[in-house]
């Protein structure tokens, strides 16, 4: 009598171990995209929330300008320097804050505030001095703070109501109307960029120039 033995051949064999294989290549595959794709966006997301909170630190502050009509009480000065093809911006004023930058010194409401750009090799940050109680006579002073990371462009503009600026000095003696703050983040390539860009519009000053008419005035009186 013949019996039919059961099981696989040689053959069945390795068309199943080929199958196997060749879905374990495309699941590791798939698996790789995935984690690249979720690895990108992690990264887009870090650097957006970096410009964007760059952004809120500086537009906050410059809505909490502090205004005098005693010019010597108030200040806004704005810098650029030319570095190949960027333009590096360099922006201190007086800003009224409640958050006290040292917890156990006294300090009034009245801080000196200046954000620049960093670079030192491989590290890129948009930093921020804040200076309690500052005074005009002596050395710049305060504490600095890294705000934020993979800052590749911090450039600031002025509109005096005819045209855009890129500095403005500290003879101006008066506001701009318009400031502009334009924000570059990128973290490892072009696809991890972010852009942040604002403008704060100041409204009426009690800054304002002396006209040359004015200063003969005052000289026959």
């Amino acid at each position: 009598m013949y019996v039919k033995k059961s099981g696989f051949t040689l053959v069945e064999v390795l068309l199943a171990s080929m199958i196997g294989a060749f879905v374990a290549l495309v699941a590791v595959g798939t698996l790789r995209a995935i984690s690249a794709s979720a690895e990108m966006i992690e990264n887009n997301i870090s650097t957006s929330s970096e410009a964007r909170f760059a952004s809120k630190v500086i537009a906050r502050d410059l809505l909490n300008l502090y205004r005098d009509t005693d010019l010597e009480k108030a200040k806004l000065v704005g810098l650029a320097q030319e570095t190949g093809r960027d333009v590096v911006s360099c922006l201190s004023f007086y800003t009224v804050g409640r958050t006290k930058a040292r917890i156990d010194q006294p300090e009034g409401d009245v801080y000196e505030v200046e954000y620049y750009l960093l670079k030192e090799q491989e590290k890129r940050a948009l930093m921020r001095r804040m200076w309690p109680n500052p005074d005009k006579d002596a050395p710049p002073g305060g504490i600095m703070t890294a705000i934020a990371e993979y800052i590749d462009v911090f450039q600031v503009r002025y509109f005096d109501g005819e045209d855009w600026q890129l500095e403005w000095p500290e003879d101006m003696k008066s506001l701009p109307e318009l400031v502009e703050v334009t924000i570059v983040a990128t973290r490892r390539s072009r696809t991890d960029t972010a852009i942040e860009s604002f403008i704060v519009n100041f409204p009426r000053s009690p800054w304002r120039k002396v006209s040359i008419s004015e200063d003969t005035e005052r000289e026959e009186e």
